[in-house]
């Protein structure tokens, strides 16, 4: 599952690695992303984690799916832990990159607030008038996100995503996720350590790059209290985009799981 600024081609280096090793791999465009659909509807009700599990989930039944490794990054790892903590039987491992709980009230600081100033932006209904269906504003825009989050020597390839996010109402229907209060702002400064029995027990894998300015490896101190079977392996050289910057990395950890 994919992150935001992306789309399911954000996979497209990582799928060949896996299928050439004979596994099924399914990669969804989440609600409001890429060429799902994009209605207009309550961000709190279908944006958030829980609304867009649900079509996952959906995913999963359609096709049949038999306890499945879940991976993401970003949007998309959310989701996965979602799924994880109200479905476990329906899952058979996480490979997850940031963002992970634990953070908590650290996300206020300084420096963290000058990288998540985009999700309060996002809530601003002026974003739609300056950005949305504006092919020049939307590349510019998701230029920012790709190249200062992406790690060193990462050159990002935009034109699929301009094109996808430049369709009227397209960009506006990426930022119900923030919208929706889903965003790491909102969730890690509610967050509050699980008691032991109802911490995620899904195995789970939890990848941790060293260039990602959103997530310093600091805040990866906590993830025992919210996991109860989990592995941290740190990503030496990448930046935010798990299945771009480091496919190998990520097939390898979900091949393991699988």
């Amino acid at each position: 599952m994919h992150g935001w600024p992306g789309d399911r081609t954000d996979y497209r280096r990582l799928v060949p690695l896996l299928v050439e090793q004979g596994h099924e791999v399914v990669v969804p465009d989440l609600r409001g992303f890429g060429e799902s659909d994009k209605h207009a509807a309550d961000p709190a009700a279908q944006y958030g984690v829980a609304g867009q599990a649900r079509s996952v989930l959906g995913l999963i039944e359609e096709l049949g799916l038999e306890r499945p490794v879940l991976a993401g990054y970003d949007v998309g790892s959310r989701i996965a832990q979602g799924i994880a903590r109200s479905r476990p039987e329906l899952v058979d491992g996480l490979v997850v990159a940031p963002p992970l709980p634990g953070i908590g009230k650290r996300v206020f600081s300084e420096k963290a607030q000058a990288e998540f100033w985009y999700q309060a932006f996002h809530k601003l209904p002026v974003i739609e008038q300056l950005v949305d269906g504006r092919p020049d504003a939307v590349r510019a825009y998701l230029e920012h996100f790709w190249t200062h989050w992406s790690g060193p020597g990462f050159e990002p390839e935009l034109d699929h995503l301009v094109e996808v996010y430049s369709q009227p109402g397209a960009f506006t229907a990426s930022i119900n996720w923030y919208r929706a209060g889903a965003g790491s702002v909102a969730t890690s400064a509610a967050e509050t350590a699980p008691a032991i029995y109802d911490r995620i027990s899904v195995p789970t894998v939890v990848l941790w790059p060293e260039f990602d300015p959103l997530f310093p490896r600091a805040w990866s101190d906590r993830l025992d209290d919210f996991f109860s079977d989990v592995r941290l392996r740190h990503v030496d050289g990448a930046g935010h985009y798990a299945p771009l910057e480091y496919p190998e990395i990520l097939a390898e950890e979900i091949v393991g799981l699988g």
